[in-house]
């Protein structure tokens, strides 16, 4: 049986639950997230898993660090781990389209699925989807809301999030 631990941190985005499974960084849920599982399955509350993941994420909201470097224990399809190991290639302050993700895994008709498994990354902000936009460069979809997605590309790009989108 899995150890799962977790724990809640700031961020100028809400608060961040981290979850562990067996002390490797496993999700990361956003308040009124969507898919946010119950929070019965977040195992005990200790936070000594989560040293490098916070001073990261902090690094990261500082505006000192461009590219997360964490284990991280992802659990989805063969397919979803495909697209979420794209979705770390895409470089702070730049947005790839699906259709461009599909491409890049090889099945350019695979859009639609690629934003289905985009919307079920479970370590968004380290996993970086909100960098996924559509065709038209117009906002879509977000676990954590438009407005939040909005914010971190505006933060990622030095922006107004007003002077986006």
């Amino acid at each position: 049986m899995p150890t799962v631990q977790h724990t809640v941190v700031d961020s100028p985005y809400d608060a961040l639950t981290l979850v562990a499974v067996d002390g490797v960084l496993s999700r990361i849920h956003m308040t009124d997230q969507r898919h946010r599982p119950p929070e019965e399955t977040f195992g005990e509350r200790d936070p000594r898993p989560f040293t490098e993941a916070v001073r990261q994420l902090d690094a990261y909201f500082a505006g000192e660090l461009t590219a997360f470097d964490l284990p991280l224990k992802l659990i989805g399809t063969p397919f979803q781990l495909r697209v979420w190991e794209q979705l770390r290639l895409i470089p702070y302050g730049e947005t790839r389209t699906y259709g461009e993700l599909a491409e890049a895994l090889g099945n350019p008709g695979a859009s639609r699925a690629v934003g289905l498994a985009n919307g079920k990354n479970p370590v968004s902000i380290v996993v970086p989807c909100h960098r996924v936009i559509g065709t038209s460069g117009s906002l879509t979809g977000y676990g954590g809301g438009l407005d939040r997605k909005k914010r971190l590309l505006a933060f990622e790009s030095g922006a107004s999030p007003d002077a986006l989108f």
